[in-house]
């Protein structure tokens, strides 16, 4: 599916054609949706504690608020306002804060029956499983709560610490000895006898212990090469993961558990205090405060692009599995400099800085300053299998296809043609293309729209007129703006993603999958249309200069203060 293509960002470059689809000035990038993360929070070094979730991440500050990046299809990596917490705790779709007056706090998934949290303010720690959670009282007995026996804690108020993995938790007693419950795969729920025992920590089928002596006991799956019980007793922090594992050692550095998984090898350093081990992602946080990620990225959940030098944005993916499948998600930036950064299942864009336009669809390409192109990520209908050639100024990227504008003012397509969408009208008069699902839009030098492809929901029948100056092609809705700054959209409109706000002081437009955004020429920004995932609820604010709608998320760039 195709959103905004940058190139309808600004007028001048629907205009002209130009290609150059750069924002005129930078900033730094805020997501929201079904995947959100703001590139400044990473420069920050007020951090204190991380936890990482399944495919989403939290950070607490010194000042007691939190922050939460990564997948938030369910709202888990959008934390709740305030700086009075002083705990964390980041499960597979839900997360949990505890606050300073010992109650808890929960966001995210709450299927199962469960409640968010329980109640109460006498709770000293909290641990987030997969589909249930943990929480320790202040007389030392736990409270479980979601789905399945592993929800159930043993009786007891003897307990100091607790641990909630995917499917078996853990809980530590004060005379040093671990219990184990619930589903007991490879033998994860059955912890080794003694009670020299200070932490523990339980991944999927996997578990850890800490001794007082500072050496480490693992048990539970273990892949061949795994190191379970690593040499030396010189360890103060222990991290599992999805079957996976982490340790700190006294002199700040970080050991990998999990040998044979390449996502795990942890940063070089030793000036780290603490460590959090997801489910394929991974944190670290610095002596100085800062925060270190890796692994597995495609939500940005490891690491937002950090820095305030972006200039263009695009978001892309597609759904898989019919209605009871996912989202497949896709996102791409470009420096002032000229370099790449993307994330998503498209994976990590080509390296150089001597490129001036992205589309991101389901798939990823670049325009080069030479005219030529690159592409990379999905490649089923060949649609990164990309034409020679440096005569082309503009680009799109749709679900499984592709447009380029050339420097005659012709248009090329490629890839997934069964509607007729990548195969455009003739004609040297165009100046900017969007490339939608399974349709296509050009604006002509006279300002008139053409469309082609999938006509189902009308998406490809542009209205009449000649005084358009910008295209968005969505899933099965489109826009445009016109030269007075007004929207005109057209299309499928079951959630009222075509039927724009009123006003005329409009610079750009974005179509999502089944929202729609707009900036405002006061560098505010609107959105309208479906809003399961928070798409089409921007952030407040009046110093955007760039937008970009994915399936179910959205991207902004900021100007940031001087």
């Amino acid at each position: 599916m195709r959103k905004t293509k940058l190139i309808t960002l600004f007028v001048l470059v629907a205009l002209t054609g130009s290609g150059v689809v750069r924002a005129n000035d930078a900033g730094s990038i805020v997501s929201w949706g079904a995947i959100v993360f703001d590139s400044r929070e990473l420069d920050a070094n007020d951090f204190i504690a991380i936890s990482a979730g399944g495919y989403h991440s939290l950070a607490l500050k010194s000042d007691g608020s939190i922050v939460g990046w990564g997948y938030n299809y369910y709202g888990q990596a959008t934390p709740p306002d305030g700086n009075d917490f002083i705990a964390i705790s980041a499960g597979w779709f839900d997360s949990l804060a505890l606050k300073s007056d010992g109650s808890i706090v929960g966001w995210g998934y709450n299927g199962d029956g469960r409640p968010a949290s329980p109640d109460g303010n006498d709770f000293v720690a909290i641990s987030a499983g997969r589909d249930h959670n943990l929480a320790l009282r202040k007389d030392g007995s736990i409270v479980g709560w979601g789905a399945y026996v592993q929800a159930i804690p043993p009786d007891g108020n003897d307990y100091v610490a607790i641990a909630a993995g995917s499917y078996h938790s853990l809980a530590l007693k004060s005379d040093g000895s671990i219990v184990g419950w619930g589903r007991n795969s490879f033998g994860c729920a059955t912890p080794p006898e003694g009670n020299d025992f200070v932490a523990i920590e339980a991944g999927n089928n996997n578990s850890l212990a800490l001794k007082k002596d500072g050496s480490i006991v693992g048990w539970g799956y273990i892949y061949s090469n795994r190191v379970s019980t690593p040499d030396g007793k010189d360890y103060i922090a222990i991290a599992a993961g999805g079957s996976h594992g982490f340790a700190l050692k006294s002199d700040g550095s970080i050991v990998n558990l999990d040998l044979d998984y390449n996502q795990a090898i942890p940063p070089d350093g030793n000036d780290y205090v603490a460590i959090a081990a997801g489910g394929s992602h991974h944190l670290a946080l610095r002596k100085n405060g800062f925060i270190v990620g890796w692994g597995d990225n495609e939500y940005r959940q490891s690491k937002p692009p950090a820095g305030n030098d972006f200039i263009a944005i695009d978001a892309g993916g597609y759904p898989y599995g019919g209605q009871a499948g996912g989202i497949y998600y896709n996102g791409i930036a470009f420096k002032k400099d000229g370099s790449l950064i993307g994330w998503g299942f498209a994976g990590e864009p080509p390296s150089g800085n001597d490129y001036v336009a992205i589309a991101a669809g389901g798939h990823n390409f670049a325009l080069k300053s030479d005219g030529s192109l690159v592409g990379w990520g999905d490649n089923n209908m060949s649609q990164v299998l990309l034409p020679n050639g440096n005569d082309y100024v503009a680009i799109s990227a749709g679900y499984y296809h592709n447009l380029v504008l050339k420097s005659d003012g012709s248009i090329f397509g490629w890839g997934y043609n069964y509607y007729g969408q990548a195969t455009p009208p003739d004609g040297y008069d165009f100046v900017s293309i969007s490339a939608g699902d399974s349709y296509s839009l050009a604006l002509k030098s006279n300002g008139s729209i053409i469309g082609w492809g999938d006509n189902h929901d009308s998406q490809s029948t542009p209205p009449e007129g000649n005084d358009f100056v910008a295209i968005a092609a969505g899933c099965r809705h489109s826009f445009a703006l016109k030269a007075d700054g007004s929207i005109v959209g057209w299309g499928d409109n079951y959630y009222g993603q075509v039927t724009p706000p009123d006003g005329n002081d409009f610079l750009a437009i974005a179509a999502g999958g089944l929202h729609s955004l707009a900036l405002k020429s006061d560098g505010s920004i609107v959105g309208w249309g479906w809003n399961g995932s928070g798409e089409a609820s921007p952030p407040e604010g009046n110093n955007f200069i760039a937008i970009a709608a994915g399936h179910q998320q959205s991207l902004a760039i900021r100007k940031e203060p001087p």
